[in-house]
């Protein structure tokens, strides 16, 4: 009876072939009957429709997580990081974040699309934000916990059908509701940024980072100058046509390049207890708490900025009008196209607390001109657009590559925390600047500015380069790396996560070693007075097992695990040739 079940799904009957072939087969016959029926009682029409639904499911499921061969994990021979993965991620990011500013510009035309005043249209780029910060907080760290690639391509297939209902809607209600949460499934730049950190050599990190922070910082500025015209000459539902076209584009192209990558947490982690370990975090890493505090005030004047100056070029004495106005994007995307080759050329040379001066130097500057000669030369604004945002561009990236080095298994999580200040930063500029703007006009606003960027220097004289503890400045004030290979400048290897570890123990104990040396020259910093403050402890942070070492190696090595080998077999035949040499020579 069994049998004449099976044959009638057109498969080959149990008794054929071996007996292991038909155990199997039964085993598989038993499977397909559990699948398809919940008990004996239910009729056969029924059974074949739930099959043929799983079925459906289960291939759109295995589509969307198929990998092709050539971008499947291999422990032996990791993923090259190449420049045509950097910028497709960099693209990817472009037009993934620009979903949550296209709505800027023609909230006066959506409003009298859908037939409602200004202050309800007003709540859509509101409604954005806030999607955007509950994926940051609620989905980013799931980055530490599941597999990259299928997390990102099903946010990102999510997303861009989501945006078919912002296209076609005529509901304001419905466009509100699908903008929140297409803005909660736009976070996959930000689990971009920590697998960048860790498919990148670590001596050219920042210079990866800087091509994605580029392409967010493009998307920002591209979406409200794409919407603007397009809304102008067409209609604003072409723009979120647009989106959708770019998003289903970019499903395609991360579905064929984008390398696999195994979770960094195999044992599996408690959700809960993985958001507040992001908290643990803050409390362990000066150098996190820093850098969060820096891009908290810088993030402030990128916001105030843009949000004032329409009111500034508006009104007299330049009465602009808004195609004009959004051409003042370009000259951000013109600073940002500087940023991968100063990250190429100054913040991966130099520790990251000097760069990020740097930085803050350029922004003081930009801001200072644009303040106090923006009301009556339109140059103040073009060059506060360039330093301002080069400034912060450059200071973001430098912080960047010092904190994704504190917690090689958690970069997700330490990109979380540092986003979500980033973020709340961006809030307070737009909120305090367009309140002061109204209160005082432009050189109230810059001034606010001015102060933020002020804090943020102040908050980078807290801390040494080579502090590991949360005020002073032990270790010098040397601004060269002690090792070109590592991100943060300090160690002489930089271990990364048990993914992307040293290929032997050899050199592990080789990198010891070397960090024995160092202590010996006197090249380790050793105080003559006892810390009584908290300091980021590298090794219990980067430590682990040295066996797992032997299966992972790091992306920047070009040495293979079959080559290691073949060097080891190489000594071992070496080894009794030489002996037999000097027992005929003696």
């Amino acid at each position: 009876m069994e049998n004449e079940k099976h044959d009638a799904n057109g498969v080959s009957a149990i008794g054929e072939g071996s007996a292991d072939t038909g155990a199997a087969n039964e085993k598989h016959q038993t499977t397909d009957l559990q699948n398809t029926s919940s008990s004996t009682s239910v009729d056969e029409q029924p059974k074949s429709e739930t099959a043929s639904k799983r079925t459906i499911w289960r291939r759109a499921y295995d589509i969307l997580t198929w990998t092709p061969p050539s971008m499947r994990w291999n422990p032996d021979k990791p993923p090259k990081f190449s420049m045509g993965l950097n910028i497709l991620f960099g693209f990817a990011g472009a037009f993934t974040v620009a979903n949550l500013y296209y709505s800027h510009p023609i909230l006066n035309i959506l409003a009298d699309d859908f037939g409602v005043p200004y202050e309800k249209v007003s709540e859509i780029p509101t409604l954005a934000q806030a999607g955007y910060a509950a994926g940051l907080l609620f989905l980013c760290p799931l980055g530490d916990m599941v597999e990259r690639r299928p997390f990102v391509l099903s946010l990102v297939f999510f997303t861009a059908t989501m945006s078919i209902g912002l296209a076609a809607t005529n509901s304001i209600a419905v466009f509100s509701a699908i903008q929140f949460i297409t803005a909660v499934t736009t976070v996959t730049p930000q689990l971009m940024l920590p697998l960048v950190g860790d498919l990148a050599p670590p001596k050219r990190r920042a210079a990866a980072l800087s091509i994605v922070v580029s392409g967010l910082m493009l998307g920002i500025l591209l979406a409200r100058l794409l919407s603007g015209i397009m809304t102008q000459y067409t209609s604003w539902r072409n723009v979120y046509w647009l989106s959708v076209a770019l998003q289903y584009a970019i499903f395609v192209c991360l579905w064929f390049y984008m390398p696999d990558y195994p979770s960094t947490n195999k044992a599996g982690m408690n959700y809960f207890k993985m958001l507040w370990s992001i908290l643990v975090m803050l409390t362990k890493h000066p150098v996190l708490v820093q850098a969060c505090l820096i891009s908290f005030f810088t993030a402030a004047t990128f916001t105030n900025f843009w949000t004032v100056l329409t009111f500034l070029l508006a009104g007299a004495p330049y009465n602009y009008d808004p195609v004009t106005i959004g051409l003042f994007a370009l000259v951000g995307i013109a600073s940002m196209v500087c940023g991968p080759v100063w990250a190429r050329y100054v913040i991966d040379r130099f520790v990251p607390l000097f760069s990020v001066m740097l930085g803050l130097g350029w922004a003081l500057l930009g801001i200072t001109l644009g303040t106090y000669t923006g009301t009556f030369t339109v140059a103040g604004p073009i060059l506060q657009a360039f330093f301002g945002d080069f400034g912060m561009q450059t200071s973001q990236i430098a912080n960047r590559s010092a904190i994704f080095a504190v917690e090689p298994k958690g970069r997700n999580r330490v990109n979380t925390a540092f986003m979500v200040a980033t973020f709340c930063g961006q809030l307070v500029g737009t909120s305090v600047g367009a309140h002061l703007y109204s209160r005082g006009g432009w050189i109230a606003s810059g001034s606010y500015s001015m102060g933020s960027i002020g804090v943020a220097l102040l908050l980078t004289l807290v801390r040494g380069p080579w502090e590991n503890g949360w005020v002073g400045w032990h270790g010098g004030w040397s601004i060269k790396k002690k090792s070109r290979e590592s991100s943060d400048g300090k160690a002489a290897v930089e271990q990364r996560s048990e993914l992307h570890r040293l290929n032997t123990n050899e050199q592990i104990a080789r990198a010891a070693a070397a960090n024995e040396d160092d202590v010996e020259k006197g090249e380790k910093h050793h105080d003559q007075h006892q810390h009584h403050h908290g300091q980021d402890n590298q090794e219990e942070v980067n430590a682990t097992e040295a066996e797992k070492s032997l299966e992972m190696r790091a992306a920047e090595d070009d040495i293979s695990a079959g080559d290691i080998e073949s060097e080891k077999s190489k000594a071992e035949d070496i080894a009794p040739a030489s002996a037999l040499a000097q027992e005929t020579q003696a």
